[in-house]
C-alpha cells in the first residue's frame, strides 16, 4: 500500500513540470521533529510571507517521497527541489563535511553550531566545491543537541555498556562504542523504535526529544545523560542547482532569509523540546541516571583522542590532500561563533537571525551564490 501511495503521489508531482513559484521540500524527519517542524512546515510559511506569496513550497515531512540515504540523489535529480540531507549516509560523496564531522564528540553548544556550520558551509572553499560536484546549493544548516543512551536496559557504567547494541550515526561515535565495550550498529534514527522494541537494539544515541517525539520512551525506559556527540553534517536545506538557477536574486535572498531565521527557530525550540521531554520521561517512569565515572571518563578521553587523530583520519579516511587546512578552518569557525553568541540572548529568535544575515549570508551576493 505503501509503495502505490509513493508511486501515485511522485506521478501526480512530477507530472507537470515545477515552477519556481511552487516547488517540493522534503526532510525525512517525521512531521512532530523539531528539524521538521520549524525547518520544513513553518520554514515553508516564513517563505511564503517573505516572498509575499511569490515563492510556494509544499514541504513534505518522513519517507514518503525519499528514504533518508536517497535524500541526496533525490535532490540531485530533481525529484524535488530542496531537501535536507545527513551527510552521515553518504560518506563517500561527502567526504568534507565527513570530515569535519568527526569533531562532533568535541563540541556541546548547538547554538554556536548550527550558525557555524552554516558559515563554514557556505565559505570554505573545499566544502563549497564539494557542494558543487555533489549537485547542490547549500543554503544552512542543522545541528542537534548533544546525543544521549537511551536504553532498554540500564547502562551506567562501562561494565553494562559492554557487548550492548547501541544505534550510532556516523564513524566517530561507531569508534567509540568499540572502544568502550559496546557492538555499534548504523542504522537510520527512523529504524530505532522498532530496534528496540524487537530487541535487535539495546540501547539508541540520539537526541533527548525523540523520547517524545519518536515515542522511544515506551520502549527504552532507562536514559543516560552522557554527552555522545552533536550532528551536523549535510544541508538542512540543499537546492537543486537548476532550480536554484531559474529564480531571480530576490527570490534567493527571500531563501536565505528564510533559512537565517528558520536555523534560529529550529534550534531554540530543538533545544527546549529535548529539555522538555526529559522532564516528560521522568513523568512516564523513565529512569534518568548520569554517567558514573568509568563511562564519563570514556567520553572524555575520546574527546582528546579524536582531537589528536582528526587530521589523519581527514586525509587517510577521507582523502582530504588538503585535511589540515580544512579542520582548522572549521575550528576557527567553531571559536568563532562562540565569542559571537557570548553576549547574546540564544533564545531570542530576531537577535539570532540579525546576527546569521549579518555575519554568514551578508557577503554572499543572491545574484552569483550557487549559480553555474
Amino acid at each position: 500500500m505503501k509503495k502505490f501511495l509513493t508511486t501515485t503521489l511522485l506521478a501526480g508531482l512530477l507530472a507537470s513540470p515545477v515552477m519556481a513559484k511552487d516547488f517540493i521540500a522534503n526532510t525525512f524527519y517525521d512531521a512532530q521533529h523539531p528539524l521538521a517542524k520549524y525547518g520544513y512546515t513553518e520554514w515553508a510559511e516564513i517563505v511564503k510571507d517573505l516572498s509575499k506569496g511569490d515563492l510556494n513550497p509544499q514541504a513534505f515531512t518522513g519517507t514518503v517521497l525519499l528514504a533518508p540515504r536517497a535524500s541526496l540523489q533525490g535532490i540531485r535529480d530533481n525529484v524535488v527541489q530542496v531537501g535536507h540531507h545527513a551527510a552521515i549516509y553518504t560518506p563517500s560523496d561527502l567526504p568534507v563535511a565527513n570530515a569535519v564531522q568527526e569533531l562532533g564528540f568535541n563540541y556541546s553548544d548547538p547554538v554556536a553550531a548550527i550558525f557555524a556550520v552554516a558559515d563554514f558551509s557556505m565559505h570554505d572553499a573545499t566544502q563549497l566545491a564539494e557542494w558543487k560536484k555533489q549537485g547542490i546549493v547549500y543554503l544552512g544548516a542543522y545541528a542537534t543537541p548533544p546525543y544521549i543512551l537511551m536504553c532498554a536496559k540500564p547502562v551506567r557504567n562501562l561494565a553494562e555498556l559492554k557487548g550492548k547494541r547501541i544505534r550510532v550515526a556516523g564513524s566517530a561515535v561507531s569508534q567509540w562504542v568499540e572502544e568502550a565495550g559496546g557492538v555499534p550498529v548504523n542504522v537510520p534514527s527512523s529504524e530505532m523504535y522498532t530496534g528496540l522494541e524487537r530487541g535487535t537494539l539495546d540501547c539508541a544515541t540520539n537526541a533527548a526529544n525523540d523520547l517524545v517525539d519518536r515515542s522511544l520512551m515506551e520502549v527504552a525506559k532507562y536514559t543516560t545523560l552522557l554527552p555522545t556527540g552533536m550532528y551536523w553534517s549535510g544541508p538542512n536545506w540543499g537546492y537543486n542547482p537548476e532550480f536554484w538557477a531559474g529564480l531571480t536574486a530576490d527570490e534567493r535572498k527571500v531563501l536565505m532569509e528564510a533559512s537565517a531565521r528558520s536555523m534560529a527557530r529550529t534550534i531554540i525550540n530543538y533545544k527546549a523540546q529535548a529539555e522538555a521531554a526529559l522532564v516528560t520521561a521522568k513523568e512516564k517512569g523513565v529512569e534518568v541516571y548520569e554517567p558514573e565515572a568509568d563511562l564519563k571518563a570514556s567520553v572524555e578521553d575520546f574527546r582528546k583522542k579524536t582531537l589528536e587523530e582528526v587530521y589523519d583520519k581527514a586525509q587517510d579516511t577521507y582523502g582530504l590532500t588538503n585535511g589540515k587546512e580544512v579542520i582548522d578552518d572549521f575550528r576557527a569557525t567553531m571559536d568563532k561563533w562562540t565569542a559571537l553568541l557570548a553576549d547574546v540572548d540564544t533564545t531570542d529568535e530576531d537577535a539570532l537571525t540579525d546576527l546569521a544575515m549579518k555575519t554568514i549570508y551578508g557577503d554572499l551576493d543572491p545574484a552569483t551564490y550557487g549559480v553555474k
